[in-house]
């Protein structure tokens, strides 16, 4: 999917609580695209509050026409994209819903979303009610830290 490109897509699959898979295309001529979204960054499946936000975000998207409007790539090949659902944007919800980070790395263009999490961590929603909440980024380095030991 190009930069920039514009789909209406067909949710089919929740990986986590920032990644989704859609069918995009015409019948008979579907392609699959595996969709991270842009902005945020979701606690892992293995972490606190990672199957509560995936199940958000399936409640929002799943069997769902979403809007895909792709910005990049990912180093993993992932179309990284502005999802809506049900007229919602996902980032928006899951920041807002206290599901997900801002993704500091890559916040460029998603500044609006810090005031969402702001509001969510000062009224202590979803991983804001733990006192110390580890960010996804800050998990995975510790995973990694520790196998390599």
């Amino acid at each position: 999917m190009p930069a920039s490109a514009v789909l209406l897509c067909l949710v089919v699959a929740i990986a986590d609580g920032d990644t989704l898979t859609a069918r995009c295309g015409e019948p008979g001529a579907y392609e699959q695209v595996k969709v991270r979204i842009g902005g945020i960054d979701a606690p892992e499946k293995a972490q606190p509050f990672g199957q509560r936000s995936r199940q958000a975000l399936a409640d929002l998207c799943h069997r769902e026409t979403a809007t895909i409007r792709s910005t990049t790539k990912d180093k993993y090949g992932r179309t990284v994209a502005d999802v809506q659902c049900q007229g919602q944007n996902v980032g928006r919800s899951q920041v807002a819903a206290g599901l997900a980070w801002v993704f500091d790395r890559y916040s460029e263009g998603y500044e609006d979303l810090y005031p969402l999490q702001r509001a969510a961590k000062a009224d202590r929603r979803g991983l804001w009610t733990d006192p110390a909440p580890v960010a996804p980024w800050d998990w995975r380095q510790q995973r990694r830290t520790s196998s390599q030991q």
